[in-house]
Formats: C-alpha cells, sequence, structure tokens
C-alpha cells in the first residue's frame, strides 16, 4: 500500500528568459516569487504556495510550452483585460470562457466562477 498526491504543477517555459516568464505568472497568478533561481543553475524557479497546496514551479525547456489551467473569476471580462495588461492574448471565446495564451506561449482558459467553489483562495483586483 502506498499514498501519492499532487506534489506540484510544473509549467514548462520554452524560452531562454525564464525571469520574464516567472514575472508573468507570478503577476498572473497572484503568487509571489519563492525563488527565482531554485537550483541556481538558472534553469527552475518556484511561486509561494500555502503548505497544503501543490508546489508552483516554472522549468526553462527545450520543447513545446506545456500545462493548461483554468482560472475561475467573478468578472470575466475584468479578467481577460487584467491577463492582457500583463501580455496574455485572447485566442478565442469557446460556449461561456476564453482560452487565452500567456507570453511564455502557454494556453490556459479563463472561466466564470464555478458554483460549488468557495470564496477561499480569491485575488482580489482593483
Amino acid at each position: 500500500m502506498h499514498k501519492s498526491r499532487i506534489s506540484a504543477f510544473v509549467i514548462d517555459c520554452q524560452s531562454d528568459d525564464l525571469a520574464a516568464a516567472t514575472a508573468f505568472w507570478s503577476a498572473a497568478l497572484g503568487r509571489e516569487v519563492a525563488s527565482a533561481d531554485q537550483d541556481g543553475d538558472g534553469k527552475y524557479a518556484e511561486l509561494k504556495t500555502d503548505a497544503d497546496e501543490p508546489f508552483l514551479l516554472l522549468q526553462r525547456v527545450d520543447h513545446e510550452a506545456r500545462i493548461h489551467l483554468d482560472i475561475e473569476t467573478d468578472d470575466l471580462d475584468a479578467e481577460v483585460a487584467r491577463l492582457e495588461s500583463l501580455g496574455a492574448k485572447r485566442v478565442a471565446f469557446v460556449k461561456r470562457w476564453w482560452v487565452m495564451q500567456a507570453p511564455t506561449g502557454h494556453r490556459f482558459c479563463v472561466v466564470r466562477k464555478q458554483p460549488a467553489k468557495s470564496e477561499a483562495g480569491f485575488n482580489t483586483w482593483e
């Protein structure tokens, strides 16, 4: 018998500029940078997470950028505009959410607040 759980979300960045990628994702997710160069080799950065959350890591890679996540919001238009101001671009509106692309090449979705979720963990943006 063994136990397991999600340990980390790794955002693979096909970029020579991991600092710019880290700055974007830090601002987009409302997370401070825990370590801009986790292993001292310029390949990994870490964003701060709570003790009960998975790690959020960024990794400089040679292959295509990979990961998908949804950002949940109570104001779709305002959140899309905020992310565009950080450098994201709209790709397509699908059903009731936006598919967007970060400056790092990652695709992600901005979705409306999900009905079964608590209010805990939301950042407040002005």
